[in-house]
């Protein structure tokens, strides 16, 4: 899958009606390098998502968790992207998508 069309997808995800919500979407973005090491992958998702109209801090809020180029730290940094109740989880890496994958399932509150 290229960068555009997952850009596209996570907009329409973004863009699916919620109850009259006034704050705006959140986005986790969780990554197993360090936050140097991934910034090149943040500054082109932050540029796709401004392609799109969606600016941090305005329409959407990013919370990125790092995991250092450890796998062990990953389920618990997703874990607390869910537990920020996020609206959807960008993990590009494999271990950082498994982690993601695996944690329980939550009732929606």
């Amino acid at each position: 899958m290229n960068r555009r069309a997952f850009v596209t997808g996570l907009g329409a995800i973004l863009a699916a009606p919620l109850v009259a919500e006034a704050q705006p979407r959140r986005i986790g973005f969780l990554s197993s390098n360090s936050a140097s090491l991934a910034q090149h992958l943040v500054n082109a998702f932050r540029q796709g998502l401004l392609e799109l109209g969606y600016v941090d801090g305005q329409n959407i809020r990013i919370e990125y968790r790092f995991a250092d180029g450890k796998f062990e730290p990953l389920p618990a940094l997703a874990a607390e992207l869910v537990g920020l109740n996020v609206d959807v989880i960008v993990a590009g890496a494999s271990n950082a998508v498994f982690a993601a994958r695996v944690l329980p399932q939550q009732s929606p509150s």
